[in-house]
């Protein structure tokens, strides 16, 4: 298989040729045997005798086919019969690692056995620590098992107060887009649907001289206690609004992100319209205005999985005002940061020690105990949170995609760690899954909120813990 990296996901493409010059030799060679044997061969598809030089073709016998049995599912489900690791091996084999040099002094960590829920090995998993992007997975339960995992977010325009004037209204999707299809986020809905559904629904001949770009939906301030000067705009982040295209990016595939979403929206939608001279401001819909357009993005579950392979942070602050609204808190950053920690304990979770400021985990202030991250990525592989699943078809798979599509430990079998990353200053962590070497399933987390060793070291030896993980008989 080939890999072709583009704007934070991996899209994997066959290795045809070889297969290509096969098929087309094999062809070849086939027809030089209808020319050379045409006679026989029509003698013996209509069942008589062809003569070919005055002989009868010789009759080929019946296929004697090998009986293959009944099938076997190809992606059977992990046996519950496999071994357990034992958690004085386990805790031998990690305890090296986890006190590396590279994570620092201040590592927490928790390793589950996913079937049994048995606690194999417990390093200060209680306290609470500086979570970084793996606060994304609490992002994700919330919006699973709050929302319907196939509801979407709608984005519409609505003919404004005065002629030529439409205005933009803004429900949350941050993955609507300037192009079709989108360069990051498929299935995403795109401004020139929008644009078409307008232009027919205002009489012929309209121009359209002014959009309004209403991001009233979402409350309170731009960025989350704990985010930097320098993180919105980044290149990672921007100021979180409720109307944006291409995850408040400046241009489409772009890395840097925009200052000013709610007006690069307006600016899309002029420029789709025809109209790149119209005047362009933020406002508020006049109310009972009449719906000229709409659309909608991918299903929640998939904008989930989008979120955490990428792990996207506009799209996972997105889904928190998403939960916001649905548990009737204002749609801000403190409004979704209670909903998403009052979801988690509906849903069972003990959030004893977590203390959220946004739902990315972008802020330095957010707490999470490394005992909670396995139970959310436990609770959604044993279904015990139930509708909870995409949150592990959205994990990275080491060395194949996402965050993690450079990362893992070259002995580790293919496929065997799935887990969300996250990196901020002196902050290092991975949570998700490892199939060990008997087949059995581990939920881990690993938080280093004290690291001073670099990045590389301090990755390096994540990865060097999930690979003995995976490797691990520990019996």
């Amino acid at each position: 298989m080939g890999t072709i990296a583009s704007s934070g996901s991996t899209i994997v493409t066959a290795k045809t040729g070889r297969f290509r010059r096969r098929l087309v030799i094999g062809i070849i060679g086939l027809v030089l045997l209808l020319v050379g044997g045409g006679l026989a061969l029509s003698g013996l598809f209509t069942g008589g005798s062809a003569t070919t030089g005055g002989q009868d073709a010789v009759a080929v016998p019946e296929a004697d086919l090998p009986d293959l049995g009944a099938a076997v599912p190809v992606l059977a489900s992990l046996s519950s019969d496999a071994p357990v690791p034992d958690p004085g091996v386990l805790s031998a084999k990690l305890t090296p690692l986890l006190t590396a040099s590279g994570l620092g002094s201040g590592v927490s960590a928790e390793v589950v056995d996913v079937a049994s829920r048995k606690v194999l090995l417990d390093l200060d998993a209680a306290d609470p620590a500086t979570p970084a992007s793996t606060a994304k997975l609490l992002t994700a339960v919330a919006a699973l098992t709050t929302l319907d995992p196939a509801q979407t977010i709608e984005t519409k325009v609505v003919a404004g107060a005065t002629p030529g004037e439409v205005v933009l209204v803004g429900g949350g999707d941050p993955t609507l887009s300037r192009t079709a299809p989108s360069q990051t986020y498929p299935g995403a809905p795109t401004v020139a649907a929008l644009a078409k559904q307008v232009v027919a629904a205002m009489p012929a001949g309209t121009p359209v001289s002014r959009i309004v770009v209403d991001s009233s939906l979402y409350s309170g301030p731009l960025t989350a206690s704990g985010w930097g000067a320098a993180d919105a705009p980044s290149s990672y982040a921007a100021p979180v609004t409720a109307t944006s295209v291409d995850g408040a990016r400046v241009s489409p595939g772009s890395q840097m992100r925009s200052g000013q979403p709610g007006l690069d929206a307006g600016a899309a939608l002029a420029d789709a319209l025809g109209t790149p001279g119209a005047n362009i401001v933020l406002g508020q819909a006049p109310a009972g205005a009449k719906t000229l357009a709409t659309v909608h993005s991918a299903p929640i579950s998939r904008l989930v999985e989008q979120a955490l392979s990428m792990s996207d942070n506009m799209l996972a602050e997105a889904l928190s005002r998403q939960v916001a609204l649905a548990l009737h808190k204002p749609a801000s950053f403190e409004g979704a940061a209670q909903a998403i920690t009052e979801a988690l304990s509906k849903d069972g979770v003990d959030i004893t020690g977590v203390a959220l400021s946004d739902g990315s985990g972008l802020s330095q202030n957010d707490k999470v105990p490394a005992r909670v991250l396995t139970a959310a990525v436990s609770g959604a592989a044993d279904g015990s949170l139930h509708g909870a699943s995409a949150l592990l078809s959205g994990l990275p798979v080491a060395g194949y995609d996402g965050t993690l599509f450079d990362r893992g430990e070259a002995g580790a079998a293919p496929g065997t760690v799935r887990a969300k990353t996250g990196t901020l200053l002196g902050v290092h962590a991975l949570a998700g899954t490892a199939v060990t070497a008997d087949g059995r399933l581990l939920a881990f987390a690993v938080v280093a909120d004290a690291s001073t060793g670099g990045d590389v070291a301090a990755e390096s030896a994540l990865d060097d813990v999930a690979a003995a993980l995976a490797g691990c008989g520990c019996r």
